[in-house]
């Protein structure tokens, strides 16, 4: 099993969280309504919130050696991480193309919350002792932002 330093699982976290605070910028700008505008404003800004909270983090990590079961291991991993189908379709073209609902942007938010939990959760151990409390409260803001999105899904459908 490899072992990524610290810095570049948040360089990692830092470039998904901007890409989660563009999509949910974006919504925020289709919609016309005023629930659903000052929503997806509200989550751009947290997410916004979380870019700087994992900015200051990195500055205070120092870039350790990577370790790799082979080579280019790293730069494999973090493809897929970042790269993944759900970041993709965050362009404004298939952006505009799929969000034509209130419950479809619910459920895309809901869909990027989730892997952010999820990736954060996995490459956790592979942070520093001096940076986890850090990255776990993050993860449990990720959390409340699933439930939120959530509960607000149930309201629509209701």
């Amino acid at each position: 099993m490899s072992v990524f330093n610290a810095a570049e699982i948040i360089d990692m976290g830092i470039e998904k969280e901007k890409k989660r605070r563009d999509f949910y910028g974006l919504v925020a700008e289709k919609f016309t309504e005023k629930e659903m505008k000052d929503l997806f404003t509200r989550l751009r800004d947290w997410e916004d919130e979380h870019i700087k909270k994992f900015s200051e983090i990195r500055q205070g990590v120092e870039e350790d050696d990577t370790h790799e079961t082979y080579p280019g291991e790293l730069a494999d991993y973090m493809k897929v991480l970042v790269e993944d189908r759900l970041y993709k379709e965050a362009s404004p073209s298939e952006f505009a193309k799929n969000v034509k609902t209130p419950i479809v942007a619910i459920q895309y938010g809901m869909a990027f919350e989730r892997d952010a939990i999820l990736f954060f959760s996995e490459l956790l151990p592979a942070m520093g002792r001096t940076n986890r409390d850090s990255v776990q409260k993050l993860i449990d803001e990720e959390k409340q932002h699933l439930i939120y999105l959530s509960k607000l899904k149930q309201k629509f459908q209701s």
